[in-house]
């Protein structure tokens, strides 16, 4: 790393915003990586395509710095980053489909009232923890893809990037009020959906059938003396 790239690191956004405004790619750079991580997941949880979201993201980089001299700073960088980013998301979903693509949707039937979290988290340990924790991330990753875009946007930014009400409404165009029951209602089907998982899966657990079975009735067959002859 130039002592450049270090000194631009040390900045702030406002200390960066000054700088890619006066031309600086350095300084949108350094920019660009402050926030990928967030801007990915938000175009991800709009298109469900790891290239799609990543052209969207390219595409809204490409739009931030043509016109980053409309910045006045009334929101956040990162805020302004994310609105563009959803726009270019929602375009490239837009290709993809005849009918013409809302946010927001229609509210689902009543959820359960429950404020449980949509999976406890599990601690480093063994191998097969990781292995486990890995699973259960890609089985998180296949219920939030499933939830409606609606709720799936405002998921990404409220629980996983951890934006504030103000900020994700603003980034989406929507009222606070709304993203506070889709972020309810996104909770309250992911539970839903992962309980439904769990009551799938208990019902094999300690499974006694195949190859088990066959081998506990030979053990048995042996130790008694061979086939039992069915009663008369």
């Amino acid at each position: 790393m130039t002592a450049l790239s270090k000194s631009l690191d040390a900045l702030d956004d406002v200390g960066l915003v000054a700088h890619v405004q006066r031309g600086n790619a350095n300084a949108f750079a350094v920019l660009m990586r402050r926030y990928n991580r967030r801007l990915y997941r938000t175009a991800r949880a709009i298109l469900k395509d790891d290239a799609a979201a990543e052209d969207a993201v390219q595409d809204g980089y490409i739009a931030a710095y043509r016109h980053i001299g409309e910045f006045r700073g009334d929101a956040q960088i990162s805020t302004w980053l994310t609105r563009i980013v959803v726009n270019q998301a929602l375009q490239a979903l837009r290709k993809t489909r005849r009918e013409q693509v809302v946010v927001l949707f229609d509210e689902p039937p009543e959820e359960r009232n429950r404020d449980d979290d949509v999976a406890e988290s599990l601690s480093p340990g063994p191998p097969e923890n990781a292995m486990l924790r890995a699973e259960m991330r890609r089985l998180i990753e296949r219920k939030i893809d499933a939830l409606p875009e609606g709720y799936r946007t405002v998921f990404m930014l409220r629980e996983v990037e951890d934006m504030s009400v103000e900020e994700t409404a603003t980034a989406l165009g929507i009222p606070a009020a709304t993203v506070r029951s889709r972020l309810f209602r996104a909770k309250a089907r992911l539970r839903e959906a992962l309980a439904q998982e769990l009551d799938t899966a208990t019902q094999d657990v300690f499974g006694f059938d195949g190859e088990r079975c066959d081998r506990i009735v030979r053990r048995v067959l042996d130790q008694i003396g061979g086939p039992v002859h069915p009663a008369d």
